[in-house]
This record gives structure tokens, sequence and C-alpha cells, in this order.
């Protein structure tokens, strides 16, 4: 019996799907303005994870993800670029698949974008209005009351009045409480034209947070069994989420909610301010794919992740031992595990404990040992069906063993010219968003490869050292 530790109740439940046999899933995606980085690789690893172990639990299961691709962050970047928020979002849009995929991260079944579904949006947003949960404000938004529903703050555990008394914001801008949200954004003057919407209320564009509640009723209906994403979603994005759903069309809007915890660096937060902010794209660099996958299943979900490179070159270590358990030339697909066999029995059991995936891993290194003490074939085939659950050892052994792991750069020993524009490109990016800090660490890591950059008017040119 699978059990999952519910945020919402704060203790781990029974999974029982609403529909027998069946699990619907919406996960919070990425609001595509940047590249990916190591928080967004922990909550896809994680989610992929949870994804694997239903199907192989025998579940039918629906995944949605959706791709957040209108936003302020969104808006403003594509300003500053010079480019339309079209090009800037496809152009992310292409370069998280490029990550997800180099990951090993399954695609969903479903991967809405916002901007397909504002019709949706407003008509929830017409619903909550009907229903007094919602109000126009002078300035021409629409802003939901939070007072107004009864219940508002059980998924963070906070009262209103809790939550009221450390609110610094004062009352100036339309809302008629601090703790009101918006729903509705009237547009801005200076605004492109491909962010604004017609609406009953003017011309604007939805709030984040109705644009996950729109797009999950709309793709799983407006109950379903399981809603995730990273600890800092909890609130207020899901709080919020809940009180619009719930608020529009009653009842329970998730049975179970699920959080993977945070992502520190060298066992501080992880913040662009601090320069410890890294991408996927930078960490495969120096690291193979499935080295991250590897050093994301070893923590447990919900705990904190200290990213650091001692931690990854310890997984790297990890994962070339249990590569080299296997027999020399294998590279075909792992088949179906022997859940009979008693290390079967215990991964099941591991996994079925809330996803406790640092114990079905020891499991592997105990299938890796009798493996290379007794190079039982059976034991073998058992080593790489439990791995292939988790979507590891999936590559060819021999040219894992022969190449070390090593990311792309350390793996060729220096950055092609392709590599190299895409970093002067990147940091350039960096340097007209004022993410000096980052554009500083990209020259530097440059430099460490023999790329030397010249800075002029006409912008940035490149030689190697």
């Amino acid at each position: 019996m699978l059990r999952i530790h519910n945020t919402l109740t704060r203790r781990k439940e029974d999974f029982a799907p609403i529909e027998p046999g069946r699990v619907r899933m919406y996960v919070c995606g990425i609001t595509v303005y940047d590249y990916c980085h190591i928080g967004h690789a922990r909550m896809m690893l994680v989610f992929d994870m949870v994804a694997r172990w239903l199907r192989a639990s025998g579940y039918g299961l629906t995944y949605v993800r959706n791709i957040t691709d209108i936003d302020d962050k969104i808006i403003r970047r594509a300003v500053q670029n010079g480019e339309t928020i079209g090009a800037l979002t496809a152009r992310f849009i292409a370069a998280m698949h490029e990550d997800l995929d180099a990951l090993g991260v399954l695609r969903p079944d479903h991967e809405p974008r916002a901007t397909e579904y504002v019709p949706q949006m407003l008509d929830i947003i017409g619903l909550l209005e009907k229903k007094g949960l919602a109000y126009a404000t002078p300035d021409g938004d629409v802003d939901y009351a939070v007072r107004r529903f009864e219940g508002y703050g059980k998924l963070s555990g906070k009262s209103v009045d809790e939550l009221r008394a450390g609110e610094r914001v004062a009352v100036g801008d339309g809302k008629q409480d601090p703790l009101d949200f918006v729903l509705w954004k009237a547009a801005k003057p200076d605004e492109p034209a491909e962010a604004k919407w017609p609406s009953p209320w003017g011309v604007g564009r939805p709030g984040w947070h109705i644009e996950c509640s729109a797009m999950s009723s709309a793709l799983l209906g407006n109950t379903f069994d399981i809603h995730g994403g990273g600890a800092d979603l909890q609130f207020p994005h899901h709080e919020n989420e809940i009180a619009q759903s719930e608020g529009a069309h009653g009842g329970t809007f998730v049975r179970y909610w699920m959080h993977n915890g945070f992502v520190r660096v060298d066992d501080e937060k992880m913040s662009k301010s601090l320069g410890n902010f890294f991408t996927i794209r930078e960490v495969l660099e120096r690291y193979d794919p499935e080295v991250l996958r590897l050093f994301v299943l070893r923590a447990h979900y919900r705990s904190p992740l200290n990213y650091s490179d001692a931690h990854l070159d310890d997984a790297r270590a990890s994962l070339l031992r249990l590569y080299t358990a296997l027999s020399a030339g294998t590279a075909d697909p792992a088949g179906e595990p022997d859940w009979s066999r008693p290390d079967g029995a215990r991964f099941r059991d591991a996994m079925d404990d809330d996803f406790n995936t640092p114990v079905a891993v020891s499991v592997l290194f105990e299938l890796a040992g009798e493996v290379n003490r007794s190079r039982d074939a059976a034991a073998e085939r058992q080593l790489r069906a439990l791995a292939g659950v988790l979507g590891l050892l999936g590559g060819d052994r021999d040219a894992v063993v022969r190449g070390g792991l090593l990311g792309r750069a350390r793996a060729t020993g220096r950055l092609s010219d392709a590599d190299v524009d895409a970093r002067v490109a990147q940091r350039a990016e960096a340097k007209k968003a004022r993410r000096f800090d980052e554009a500083d660490r990209l020259r530097a890591e440059l430099l460490e490869q023999g790329v030397v950059l010249e800075d002029g008017a006409g912008g940035t040119r490149w030689r190697r050292a």
C-alpha cells in the first residue's frame, strides 16, 4: 500500500485515488524567462520519480505539468531584450526541454501553456465574482477577497489573523485587505499588446495563481488526486489555488498535496545575489546527467538538498560503482523487476513509504555488492531492472566506464565553439538583467576553459588563450 505524506494534513496517509487504478496528478512547472536552475532540476526529477513509481505500481496515470508563459518577469525580460514575449518564451521552452531530456525526465501527458487557457481563467473569475469572493478594484484589477473564504490558510497552517499580523503592505492599491491577491491585472499602457486580453473587467492579463486553477480543472477535473511542486509554492501559490478552485467549484480541490524540499548550495540558500546560483546546463558541463539524477534521488524528496561539488563527485563515484558491477557489454534495456525476491520487496516497501528513494537506492548498492561477489545473472538483471524504475543504469555500461561519467566540457577537455557562443550569449543576458554576479561567474568559468572575453562597443568577442 502506497503511503504519501500529505502537506495538507501533515501526516502520511494511505493513497487511494478517486478512481480506482487511475491517478490524476498536476505539478506546477516553470515560468519560462530564463534557463532552468538546479532547484527546477530537483522538482522535475522528484516528480518524474513519482510518475515512474505510480506507473510501475500498476496505476494508469494522467500527468499534467504546466508552463507559465505570461508573467511580470516574462514581460520585463522581453522588453529588456527588445524581443517579443512569444520569441522569449519559445526560446526558453526549447531550452527547458533540452535540459529535461538530458536528465531523462519523461515528458508529461499534458504540458499546457497558460496563454492557451485564458478563457477558462475568465470563467473561474466570473464564478468567484458571482459568489462574492472576488471584486473589481478602482484601478481595473479584480482581486480575491481572502477573508470571505472559510479555511484560508489550511495548507500553510496559518490562520488569516496570523497572516494579517505579519503583513507589512498597507492598503492603497485598491485592495480591500492587504491579504487579497490579484486574479486579473488591468493592462498598463507601456506593456506589449501580446500581454493583453479582453475581459468583462477590461483589457488585461491573468494573475499567476489563477493560471494553475484553470489549467488543472480543465485537464483533470475540479477534484483530482495529487498536486505537487516545490516547497516555496506552498504559500501563497498553492494556498491561493485552493481558495480559487474550492471557492468557485465547491468541494475538495486536491486530495494529496506533495512538496519537495529546498536546494541549498554549500549549506547556504541558493540565490543569485549570493552568486551561488547554477543552471542545469552549467552543471551538465561538468557532470553527467545521470550523476545529477542519482544525487537528487539519494536524498528524500521532502528533505533539504545540499548542492556542492563534493556531493556531486561522490554521486559520480557511486554511480560508477553501480555501472562497474554490470557485465561488460551490457547495453540492453532493463526488464521488469522480480518483486518476489527479498531485494524487490525491500525496494517496493521503501518506495511505498512516501517515495523513500534513499532506502531504495541502498537496495541497488546491496545488489551491486552481491553481483560483484557472485556474478549471479539473476541478481544483475534485478539490479538493472530496479535501477530502471528510477531512471538509472540505462546507459551503455562500457561507454560509461570508459567515459567516467564526465560532463560535456570535462569529457572533451574543451568547450566547443558553439558552447562558447552559448555561454557568451548567456552572459550578455545576465548583464542586461543586471545579474552581474552571474555574468562575472560565466567570465571566470570561460577563462578556466582557456577562453578570453573582450568586451567592446560592438559587443563581446572571444578568443582562445
